[in-house]
């Protein structure tokens, strides 16, 4: 396994009706803690209805987040390309990666919310094929071409960027992957990365995980590109982590029951509709159907290595962000991830192969087992130095 990057997913999930300017700090505070904890990548989400996912705008969270932050890389997760002008959309992009020094990543859907497209006039369908026209423009304008495109919502003529992109030759670029193939699709095509956000939602994306990436290499291997580099794959996950189960049970009782009815009564994507009724049965749900972790580090662990095992294999296991525990509850789960959980997935690049927390293991256990060894020589060398000062004593008196 080579170095596992962690981050998270924000699209974000705050309950309607409370304080927005508030929710929208938190999620600022949450960007800044992770980039104090080591944590790789923040991808934003973009919505536009619904109450609850309440960030328009991902592009300019991400200049705000940039600059309370070092060194997290900071993604749209996703930018809805069907809803906006591709020249447009590439030109901010651009922006971005000059604003945050080539921190920015674009992440490309068609737009989860029907709610949102219904209100320009769009149905999934419609967002679905505009994603395919519209990203191939955005390609073609990052690569540098002058474009000349009509689409069912827009115009360009001899359009081309006055920009070119921070980082060479291009930002990280990601498609997203909820249930349908179009993602995975284009990220062969294009040789770009693949977020899969809603395989990990319901037993049977889990089930389902590998096939996203066979479908990428199929595509790839059709379209004449090099076979893609598992690395860019990023798989979105559920977890809270306590430091006993118990507690991490109780954490969630503040508020995973309004997450489950934002899913099964307001979104209206089924696929990501997790079953249960009460809080037991929720929380049950998440641990038994193999599509997240709530309880210890331990627990944590045994999930990403199963998702990784269900995969073949990935380069980045973002945790979606979501409000079920508290605010102090919920930096600490990201907190103990980060102590607990990240170094037994980094660190095997190495020549022994050993993570991080391996490695430091391995240590302890070899002063463990030459400690009585070690031991008495330390007390011999205190007797020797002990004796040594007598003899200088007795002769300095004789």
């Amino acid at each position: 396994m080579s170095r596992l990057r962690f981050g998270a997913f924000l699209a974000p999930f705050h309950p309607a009706g409370e304080n927005p300017t508030l929710a929208i700090q938190r999620d600022l505070r949450l960007a800044e803690h992770m980039d104090y904890l080591g944590y790789d990548e923040l991808w934003i989400g973009e919505h536009h209805s619904a109450g609850s996912e309440i960030i328009a705008a991902p592009e300019i969270f991400i200049a705000a987040a940039a600059e309370r932050t070092r060194n997290i890389k900071l993604g749209t997760g996703v930018t809805s390309v069907a809803y906006h002008n591709p020249l447009w959309v590439a030109d901010r992009m651009v922006m971005l990666d000059h604003l945050t020094r080539g921190r920015a990543m674009f992440g490309a859907g068609p737009g989860s919310l029907p709610t949102d497209s219904a209100m320009i006039g769009l149905d999934p369908t419609d967002t679905r094929e505009l994603l395919d026209v519209n990203f191939d423009i955005i390609m073609r304008l990052l690569a540098g071409e002058t474009v000349s495109a009509e689409t069912k919502t827009h115009r360009l003529i001899e359009a081309r960027l006055q920009l070119r992109p921070y980082t060479e030759p291009c930002f990280d670029i990601a498609v997203a992957a909820v249930a349908s193939p179009t993602g995975p699709r284009l990220a062969g095509r294009y040789g770009t990365g693949l977020l899969s956000i809603g395989a990990t939602l319901t037993k049977e994306g889990f089930d389902a995980l590998a096939h996203h990436w066979n479908v990428v290499e199929e595509r790839a291997a059709h379209y004449k590109r090099p076979a893609p580099d598992r690395s860019q794959w990023r798989l979105v996950g559920l977890m809270h982590i306590a430091e006993t189960r118990e507690q991490a049970y109780h954490d969630v009782e503040h508020g995973i029951e309004q997450w489950f009815r934002y899913f099964q009564r307001v979104a209206a994507f089924p696929q990501m509709s997790v079953e249960g009724n009460g809080l037991k049965e929720m929380i049950d749900f998440i641990n038994e159907a193999g599509v997240g972790a709530i309880g210890t580090p331990a627990d944590a662990r045994a999930q990403v290595q199963r998702l990784w095992d269900q995969s073949g294999g990935f380069g980045a296991m973002l945790l979606m962000a979501h409000e079920w525990a508290n605010p102090e509850a919920t930096r600490r789960s990201f907190e103990l991830i980060a102590q607990h959980v990240m170094p037994h997935f980094q660190g095997k690049n190495d020549g022994q192969g050993l993570s991080h927390a391996e490695s430091t293991l391995a240590a302890k256990r070899t002063a463990e087992e030459r400690r009585p060894g070690y031991a008495q020589a330390q007390l011999s060398a205190v007797e020797h130095m002990t004796e040594k000062y007598a003899q200088e004593v007795a002769d300095k008196k004789s």
